[in-house]
C-alpha cells in the first residue's frame, strides 16, 4: 500500500476515501493526472537501493559458506549450551553424588571435556586437522591427547622403522618402542593401537550417540584410581585423567595418636596437631615435630668420637659416623710393620708381606721373612705391554714397563691405507668419510672413519608443519616432531580465548564471544544496535537515518545509508575471450531523499485540503468551479478553481437570472435574471450510480431537497454490485459507495479427493476447511481398483483366445491346402504318358496351378504375421 500523498485522485467530487485509492484514467473531471516527473526522485531511490541490496547479498550468499556449523542464531547456540550443560551433569552425576556437589575436584577433566565439545579446540598433532566426533581416535594415556586413529599408526609404525633402520644391525629384528607425539611417552610395540576403542577400554567401536560425550560408551569409567587406593572411577567413561578419590574412609593421624575419622580417599592423610614425640636414630633425641608420617633427621649437634675413637667433635646428629683422616698405625700382628689404613673400625688386617712373595717379573717365589725385600731374578721382564701384541726386553725391573717403541707395519682406522710406525701410536690417515649420517642429509666428513659415523650434530632447522618455527632437534631422519608451541585465537573483543596448537590459528574460527560487540559505529549515529561479539566487519546500521533533510525541518526516515554497498562501474569485455568478472562492490554515502511528509494544503480556491509532499509544497488547483460570487451578486465564478489576483479575476456574469438557485442546482433559470422567486427547477440530473455501469436520471429538484441518506438511495441503480471479491465471486450486496465488504457470504461445495463427499459453507470459511475421505471412499476406491484390474484380465483373456482361434484356423487351412496339392500332384504323374492336346492343356494349367500354389505360399505366411501384430497390439492397448 503506497502512501496517501503518492496516490492520486484530486479530481472533482472525491471523497477523502476515494482519494485514498488509485487514480484511474478518465475519473474525475477532464480526466486529469499528477505530473510523471513529481516521483521519479523517491522512485529512483528506491530502485537503486532495491538493487544494491539484492547484488550485495548475492554476492555474500555465493562467498560464504552454509556449513558453519558455528555461525547459528542466539537461540541456537543457547539451545547447544543447555544440550552441554545436561551431558556434562549426566557425566559428573555419579561423582557429586558422592562428595554431596562438589566439584572441586573435576576442574581437570571439566576442562578436557569442554575442549571436546569446542568446535576447533582438540586438533590431532600429526595432521594438525580438527578432531571430529564422527572420526576414529586414540588417547594417549600420558597426556591423554588425542589423536586421529590413521594418524597415531602411521606414527608408530615409521617411529619403529626409523630406529630399527639406525640401530638394528639385523634390520627389523629387534622389539623398539615408539613414543607419543605430544609428551614422548613410550609405549611397547605391542601396544600399537590396532583398534578404535572408547576412553575406558571397554567398547570397541562406540557409536556416536548425540547425548553422550564423543567417543564415549556412556557407561561407568571404573578404572584405578592413582595414587592407587583400590577404589575405581565414577565418571561416565571421559577423555583426561580420572579426577581424585571421593570415597569416605575412616583413617587415624599420620602419628597414630588418635582416633580414626572419616575422610575423603584422595585426602586421607591428616595431622592431629600433637608432637610426635618419636625416638629419633640417633638415639638421644625425640621428635619434636607436630603430627607427621616420616621423622626428619635430628636437627641438633652433639659430641661424636669418630670411627677410630681417637677424636670427637661436634657434629650433627644425623650423621653419626665420621673419619678423622688419620692413618691408624696400630702395630699389625708381624710385629715389625705397622697399618697404614686411614681411621677405620674394627681389627687391622695381616700384614701384606707376610705371605708368599714373587720377584717383580713374576717368574720366581720367595718364602723371605717381611723384614726382607724380594730382589730381582735378572732373567728378562717378558711382561705384556699395552699394546697387548709385544713382550718388555728389559730384565726383572720394579714398577711399570716402558712404552712399546717397536715399527710395526698399521693400517689405518677406514682400512684404506698402510704405514710403518711406532706400535704405541695409532695410524689415522687424511681420508674424510663420503658416508651418510644417519639423518640422511650431512655427510660425516671425520677423517679415518671405520664407518661407525657418529650421529649428526648439526641442528635441522627445517620448517615445522605449523609454518612458523623450525624444528630445533639435532638433524635427523623422517618427519619432524609436531610444534610444541600453542597459540591463543581471541575473539573480535580479544576477551575470549581459544588455545590451539600452533599452525592451526590460521583455519581455526575465533571463539563465540558473549561479550557486546565493542566496535565503534561507522555512521553518522552514536552507537550502534546491540549485538554480540562477532568476528569480521558488522552488520550494515539498520537504525533509521533521522539527519535533518534540507529545506525543512523534517528528519530522514529511511534506514541509515551511510555505507552502502553500490556496485561499482564494470569495465567492458573486450572480446568473447574474456571471462566476466565477479561484480564488485563499493562503500558509498546515498544522499537522503526528498521529503517525502504529507503536509495538509488546500487548493486555490480552497475547496478542499489534501496531503502534498513536503518537497513539493504549494497550493495548486483542485479542477473545480471557482464559485466566488460574481460582481452580480447572484451568480458564482464558473471557472475552474484559479488564484485570484490583479490580472486574473473571476469571469463577468453574463446570465439573465441573478438569483441563486437552490442548493446543489446546477441548471440555470430558464427565466432570464430577475427579482422574484424562481420556479422550482424539473430539469433531470444525468449521473452515475455507485457501480459506475448505469445512468440515473434523477429530478433537480428532489436531487437537492434530499438529505445524504437519500442522496446514496438515488445514485443507487438496485442492481447487484459488478464487482469481483478477492474470492472471485461477485459483490451480493445491492449498488452501494465505497469497497465491497471482503466477507463472502456464497455457499460453495467443498468435495473429498475422491468427490463422493461434498459439504457447502460459506466462502469465508471454506479456505480453512478440507473434506476427508472417509472409510467408505477409500472402499470404493478399493473396489473400483478391482473391477478394472478384473476387466483387464478378462480383455487380456479373451484376446488371448481370439489370437488362438486365429492360429488354429490358419493351421488347418494350410494343411488342406499341402493335402491338395499333393492329390494333385500324384494324379498329374499318371497322366503324363498321355500325348495330345488334352496333356498340353493339362500342363498349362498344372503350371497355372503351380504359380498359385507359390503364391498361397507366400502369402499365408505374411497373413499368419500381419494377425500375429495385431493380436498383440490389441493385448497391450487393451
Amino acid at each position: 500500500m503506497e502512501p496517501v500523498w503518492r496516490q492520486q485522485g484530486r479530481g472533482r467530487g472525491r471523497s477523502q476515501e476515494a482519494q485514498g485509492a488509485r487514480f484511474r484514467p478518465g475519473g474525475g473531471r477532464g480526466g486529469r493526472t499528477e505530473a510523471p516527473h513529481s516521483a521519479a526522485p523517491l522512485d529512483k531511490f528506491e530502485e537503486i537501493r532495491k538493487s544494491n541490496q539484492a547484488a550485495a547479498q548475492r554476492l555474500v550468499e555465493s562467498h560464504v559458506s552454509s556449513s558453519s556449523s558455528d555461525d547459528e542464531d542466539d537461540d541456537d547456540r543457547e539451545r547447544q549450551d543447555g544440550k552441554r550443560g545436561q551431558i556434562l551433569a549426566s557425566t559428573f552425576t555419579t561423582y557429586t553424588n558422592q562428595t554431596g556437589g562438589d566439584a572441586t575436584g573435576l576442574v581437570r577433566t571439566g576442562q578436557y571435556l569442554s575442549d571436546l565439545f569446542q568446535s576447533g579446540a582438540l586438533t590431532c598433532l600429526i595432521c594438525i586437522a580438527s578432531v571430529k566426533r564422527t572420526q576414529q581416535v586414540w588417547s594417549c594415556c600420558s597426556c591423554f591427547s588425542l589423536f586421529h586413529l590413521p594418524c597415531i599408526q602411521k606414527w608408530a609404525k615409521d617411529s619403529v622403522f626409523l630406529v630399527s633402520s639406525v640401530t638394528d644391525d639385523d634390520f627389523g629384528q629387534k622389539q623398539h618402542p615408539w613414543p607419543c607425539p605430544k609428551c614422548r611417552a613410550e609405549y611397547p610395540p605391542s601396544a600399537k593401537p590396532n583398534r578404535y576403542m572408547c576412553y575406558c577400554g571397554k567398547l570397541q567401536d562406540p557409536p556416536a550417540d548425540p547425548w553422550l560425550v564423543p567417543h564415549s560408551c556412556g557407561s561407568v569409567c571404573q578404572k584405578e584410581l592413582k595414587p592407587t587406593c583400590g577404589h575405581t572411577c565414577l565418571l561416565l567413561c571421559h577423555p583426561g585423567p580420572c579426577p581424585p578419590c571421593p570415597k569416605m574412609v575412616s583413617v587415624a593421624c599420620m602419628c597414630g595418636k588418635a582416633k580414626p575419622l572419616p575422610r575423603r580417599c584422595s585426602n586421607k592423610a591428616w595431622s592431629c596437631q600433637q608432637q610426635c614425640g618419636k625416638l629419633l636414630p640417633c638415639r638421644q633425641h625425640t621428635c619434636s615435630q607436630t603430627c607427621h608420617t616420616e621423622c626428619r633427621p635430628c636437627p641438633r649437634v652433639s659430641v661424636q668420637s669418630c670411627v677410630c675413637g681417637r677424636q670427637k667433635a661436634e657434629r650433627p646428629c644425623s650423621s653419626p659416623q665420621w673419619n678423622c683422616q688419620q692413618v691408624c698405625g696400630f702395630p699389625l700382628p708381624c710385629g715389625n710393620h705397622a697399618c697404614e689404613k686411614v681411621c677405620h673400625d674394627g681389627v687391622c688386617p695381616p700384614c701384606p708381606r707376610s705371605v708368599s712373595r714373587t720377584c717383580p717379573c713374576g717368574k720366581t717365589k720367595s718364602s723371605l721373612p717381611c723384614t726382607e725385600e724380594v730382589m730381582p731374578c735378572g732373567d728378562t721382564c717378558d711382561r705384556r705391554l699395552s699394546c697387548l701384541k709385544h713382550t718388555c726386553s728389559m730384565r726383572c725391573h720394579r714398577g711399570s714397563c716402558e712404552t712399546c717403541r717397536q715399527e710395526v707395519e698399521k693400517e689405518c682406522r677406514c682400512g684404506k691405507h698402510r704405514k710403518l710406525m711406532p706400535c704405541h701410536k695409532e695410524y689415522l690417515c687424511d681420508s674424510k668419510c663420503p658416508k651418510t649420517r644417519s639423518c640422511q642429509r650431512h655427510q660425516c666428513r671425520r677423517k679415518c672413519c671405520p664407518g661407525n659415523c657418529p650421529p649428526c650434530d648439526q641442528s635441522c632447522g627445517r620448517t615445522l608443519g605449523c609454518r612458523n618455527h623450525k624444528c630445533p632437534s639435532v638433524c635427523h631422519q623422517g618427519s619432524c616432531y609436531p610444534c610444541p608451541e600453542n597459540v591463543d585465537v581471541r575473539c573480535s573483543c580479544g576477551s575470549t580465548v581459544l588455545v590451539v596448537p600452533c599452525g592451526r590459528e590460521r583455519s581455526t574460527k575465533p571463539p563465540r564471544c558473549k561479550e557486546p560487540c565493542r566496535c565503534p559505529p561507522s555512521c553518522h549515529h552514536p552507537t550502534r544496535e546491540a549485538h554480540r561479539c562477532h568476528p569480521g566487519p558488522c552488520a550494515p546500521c539498520r537504525q533509521p537515518c533521522l539527519l535533518p533533510l534540507a529545506g525543512c525541518s523534517h528528519t530522514c526516515p529511511q534506514a541509515c545509508h551511510d555505507l552502502v554497498l553500490v556496485r561499482s562501474q564494470q569495465v567492458q569485455l573486450a572480446g568473447p575471450w574474456e571471462q566476466p568478472t565477479e561484480p564488485a562492490f563499493v562503500q558509498k554515502a546515498l544522499p537522503c531523499p526528498p521529503c517525502q511528509v504529507p503536509i495538509p494544503t488546500s487548493c486555490f480556491g480552497e475547496h478542499e485540503v489534501s496531503p502534498v509532499p513536503c518537497h513539493r509544497q504549494g497550493r495548486f488547483s483542485c479542477g473545480r468551479p471557482c464559485g466566488r460570487p460574481l460582481t452580480c451578486g447572484n451568480h458564482t465564478c464558473s471557472r475552474e478553481c484559479h488564484l485570484v489576483t490583479d490580472g486574473n479575476k473571476c469571469e463577468v456574469c453574463e446570465e439573465g437570472c441573478s438569483k441563486p438557485r437552490p442548493p446543489g442546482c446546477p441548471h440555470p433559470c430558464p427565466r432570464s435574471c430577475h427579482r422574484d422567486d424562481c420556479p422550482p427547477c424539473s430539469q433531470m440530473i444525468r449521473q452515475r450510480c455507485h457501480c459506475k455501469i448505469s445512468i440515473l436520471y434523477v429530478e433537480c429538484m428532489i436531487l437537492t431537497a434530499a438529505d445524504d441518506q437519500t442522496k446514496v438511495k438515488l445514485s443507487s441503480c438496485n442492481n447487484q454490485c459488478p464487482k469481483e471479491l478477492s474470492c472471485g465471486h461477485r459483490c451480493k450486496q445491492v449498488c452501494h459507495p465505497g469497497e465491497c465488504e471482503d466477507r463472502c457470504q456464497q455457499k460453495v461445495k467443498l468435495r473429498c479427493p475422491c468427490r463422493r463427499i461434498k459439504k457447502e459453507l460459506q466462502c469465508c470459511v471454506s479456505a480453512q476447511c478440507v473434506v476427508q475421505c472417509d472409510d467408505t471412499c477409500r472402499d470404493q476406491q478399493r473396489r473400483v481398483s478391482h473391477m478394472k484390474e478384473a476387466e483387464q484380465r478378462a480383455a487380456q483373456e479373451e484376446e488371448q483366445k481370439k489370437l488362438q482361434r486365429i492360429q488354429t484356423d490358419c493351421r488347418f487351412s494350410l494343411q488342406e491346402e499341402l493335402e491338395a496339392f499333393e492329390k494333385r500332384q500324384q494324379r498329374g504323374g499318371r497322366r503324363g504318358k498321355k500325348r495330345g492336346r488334352r496333356g498340353d492343356a493339362d500342363g498349362e494349367q498344372g503350371r497355372r496351378g503351380g504359380w498359385g500354389w507359390s503364391l498361397a505360399f507366400i502369402i499365408i505366411p505374411l497373413g499368419g504375421a500381419l494377425l500375429s501384430a495385431a493380436a498383440f497390439y490389441l493385448l497391450n492397448t487393451a
